[in-house]
C-alpha cells in the first residue's frame, strides 16, 4: 500500500463552513428519514436491475391505468420514481465524498499514531532519569491486555 503523508490543516473556519453545508444540504431535503436496522433488512432495495423495472411498470401504469385498482396511487409512484431519481446523482456523490473523508481520516490517523509509537519509543529509551518515567508508565497502559482467562478443561474419558 503506498499513500502519501498528509500534510495538512482545517482551520476551525473551515470546518464551520464544511459543517454549515452540511447542514443546508439536510435543510434542502426535508423529507429524509432515519430508518432503523429493521427496517433497513426488510424493505426491498432498488440496484440498477430494479431501477428498470420500476420505470418499466410505471410506463405500463401510466399507459393502462383501467387495470390498476382504484386505491393504487399512480401519482405518487410516478413522484417517488421522480425523487429516487433525483436523489440517486445527490447519493452516488455523498457516498465519494463519505469515501474520501473515511481514507483521509483513516491515512491521518495512522500517520499520527504512528508517530505517536516513535515519540512512545524515544521516551522509553532515553527517558530514566529525565523525569519521563510516570509519562511513559501511563502511555504504556495503552498496550496493555487483560489476562485471558481459560476455562478449565474436561477430562477426556
Amino acid at each position: 500500500m503506498s499513500t502519501t503523508p498528509i500534510s495538512a490543516t482545517l482551520a476551525q473556519t473551515e470546518r464551520d463552513a464544511v459543517l454549515q453545508a452540511i447542514s443546508t444540504i439536510k435543510e434542502k431535503l426535508p423529507f429524509l428519514v432515519d430508518l432503523s436496522s429493521d427496517d433497513r433488512k426488510t424493505l426491498p432495495k432498488m440496484g440498477d436491475k430494479s431501477r428498470a423495472f420500476v420505470s418499466k411498470a410505471l410506463e405500463v401504469a401510466a399507459q393502462n391505468p383501467e387495470f390498476l385498482p382504484r386505491s393504487f396511487d399512480l401519482d405518487e409512484m410516478r413522484k417517488d420514481v421522480q425523487l429516487f431519481e433525483a436523489l440517486y446523482p445527490v447519493l452516488l456523490s455523498l457516498t465519494q465524498l463519505q469515501e474520501l473523508v473515511d481514507d483521509t481520516s483513516l491515512a491521518v490517523g495512522s500517520e499520527a499514531y504512528a508517530a505517536a509509537l516513535q515519540v512512545y519509543s524515544y521516551a522509553k529509551a532515553s527517558g530514566q532519569g529525565a523525569g519521563l518515567d510516570t509519562v511513559v508508565a501511563k502511555m504504556g497502559k495503552r498496550f496493555t491486555r487483560k489476562p485471558v482467562k481459560l476455562e478449565p478443561k474436561e477430562p477426556m474419558l
